[in-house]
């Protein structure tokens, strides 16, 4: 028989797969489902596709459209959430940037990304302001004025052109938005710091995205109408993919724009959220927060955290909590996360630290990827399963970015021998499971952000004081991880302190980059004069 013969495809079993689909289904199916809670402001899943074909239109009017950048500095608010519907449905590209970065970063990534429109919120309105003024190009700057917002001093001024709830009245709610006709068309644009300390721009596709919002719903058995709480910045790899996981099964978004122990424990008792996600830091909150700032609550909370391994006595605290902890892996490149420390029932029987151990692995592969491995990076060749032997961990499938924007040998590097290459050092343990051993010498999480060790001694070494510069992870209860610089001085007599090197870092850098702690003195070396940071990792530990 042949099967291939004369089947091919129509419009009628073909259609490029887009999570823009999930929206207006389940704006028509649910209907009158709440979609996001925001303070006072809620709204319905058909509000939520209304207020996002008014936001495509509008940018629509003001001549944005096919591969055009829409960039984003928001909090996790309604608005952020409808920008990941309206751009993409008229072809543009969303790029959600984080809003912690400096005023050179955010202007070499509108630069970079060629941005036409740009949606903030006025707390950022001081550093805006300069990355507007530093730019010779013009940009449709749209501002968020949200009645959650705790505006600090100085800050609050309307930097751009029209509000955003303006804005929204130019567009038609009816907007007769299209699919794309090729789902390899990109979605989002996504910005990391890589090994080098630029940013490098990471594309993703349609397809990815789809596929992405339901290997997120297989891989934690996620129910219809879940109740989430946005902890995870919608800035961060598009928050993991869950604007449109939520869109699928008609959950409802609960928006924290401040994270704090008091507020995610209000929003849980409030609001009975079922499922939120976060970086280690944030389990920390819970474990440490005062009795004023807990309350009590009667249902099981399922929580997915990410970033460096959680301490095992961490995890220990959240579950006798109510909190059931789901350990993942990704990266920018893998639209976040792509392994599931997938739990397995006769792990039941074994003690709270043995558990705890175990949640603490990255796990298998998401059902949606075609290839989780750890192998030898020159050799390509799978390491043993014995959890010794390291290799770097290798991703393939549908879920890795198309490539480095503008960056071609950046991408042919990432992706060479038909993997991509983390940069991550791991072993694979008998029974499959992946675990982290090492990261990328030049990356450090740090409450869930990446930050380039490399950036930071570039910094370090402008200062004239300083000979040698090295800059590792620290391993810190908080953070997770955080930089420690270690210098070496031009002249052993020299009285510069660690209040001055940090203060240094701080003219330049976004202070979540910056060391948090300083250790002077010679670094130790190879023969060729390579600093040894492996030693330095060590000394980090105990200093």
């Amino acid at each position: 028989m042949m099967y291939e013969t004369n089947l091919d495809k129509n419009n009628a079993n073909f259609t490029p797969l887009s999570p823009l689909s999930f929206l207006e289904r389940t704006a028509g199916v649910y209907p009158d489902r709440q979609s996001i809670i925001h303070g006072n402001r809620t709204y319905t899943w058909s509000e939520t596709y209304k207020r996002s074909r008014q936001l495509a239109s509008a940018l629509s009017i003001n001549g944005i459209g096919k591969s055009d950048t829409v960039s984003v500095l928001a909090f996790n608010t309604p608005e952020i959430y409808e920008a990941h519907f309206a751009v993409p449905m008229i072809g543009a590209v969303l790029n959600t940037i984080n809003i912690r970065l400096d005023v050179e970063t955010i202007s070499y990534i509108l630069e970079h990304a060629e941005t036409k429109a740009l949606i903030t919120d006025t707390e950022l309105s001081p550093t805006i302001k300069q990355v507007i003024e530093k730019s010779d190009k013009k940009i449709l700057v749209i501002n968020i004025c949200d009645d959650q917002a705790i505006i600090p001093e100085g800050a609050g001024e309307k930097i751009g052109e029209i509000e955003y709830e303006n804005f929204l009245q130019t567009g038609d709610e009816n907007f007769n938005w299209v699919m794309p006709k090729d789902e390899w068309d990109s979605i989002a644009l996504n910005y990391t710091s890589g090994t080098t300390g630029l940013p490098k721009g990471v594309v993703y596709h349609h397809r990815g995205s789809y596929l992405m919002a339901l290997g997120s719903i297989t891989a934690f058995s996620m129910p219809m109408h879940p109740t989430y709480m946005w902890i995870v910045p919608m800035f961060h790899c598009n928050g993991w993919g869950n604007p449109y996981t939520l869109a699928v099964l008609a959950g409802t978004s609960v928006c924290l724009r401040y994270v704090s122990a008091k507020n995610m424990f209000n929003s849980i008792a409030d609001h009975k959220v079922t499922h939120f996600g976060g970086a280690p830091i944030v389990l920390n909150f819970l474990v440490q927060a005062t009795d004023e700032e807990r309350r009590d609550f009667d249902h099981k909370v399922n929580v997915v955290t990410a970033a460096a391994p959680p301490p095992a006595s961490t995890l220990e605290a959240v579950q006798k909590m109510g909190f059931d902890v789901t350990h993942v892996y990704g990266l920018t490149e893998t639209y976040g996360h792509i392994s599931v420390c997938a739990w397995q029932d006769q792990w039941n029987e074994l003690s709270a630290q043995e558990q705890s151990d175990l949640r603490s692995r990255q796990g298998v592969k998401f059902p949606m990827m075609e290839g989780l491995a750890v192998m030898d990076p020159e050799t390509m060749t799978h390491v043993k399963k014995d959890g010794i032997e390291i290799g770097e961990i290798m991703i393939k499938g549908n879920c890795v970015m198309k490539g480095y924007l503008k960056n071609k040998e950046a991408t042919d590097e990432a992706m060479s021998g038909g993997w991509f290459h983390s940069g991550d050092l791991a072993v694979m343990h008998p029974n499959g499971y992946i675990q982290i051993k090492d990261r990328s010498k030049d990356i450090i999480i740090t409450g869930g952000e990446n930050v380039s060790s490399v950036e930071i001694e570039n910094t370090l070494y402008k200062h004239p004081s300083v000979l040698f510069a090295a800059v590792v992870a620290k391993p810190d209860e908080k953070w997770g991880e955080t930089p420690c610089a270690f210098i070496e001085l031009k002249n052993p007599d020299d009285r510069v302190t660690e209040v001055e090197i940090i203060s240094f870092c701080k003219e330049t850098m976004a202070g979540f980059k910056c060391p948090k702690k300083v250790i002077f003195g010679e670094l130790p070396k190879t023969s060729t004069g390579k600093i040894l940071k492996y030693e330095l990792r060590e000394q980090a530990k105990s200093h």
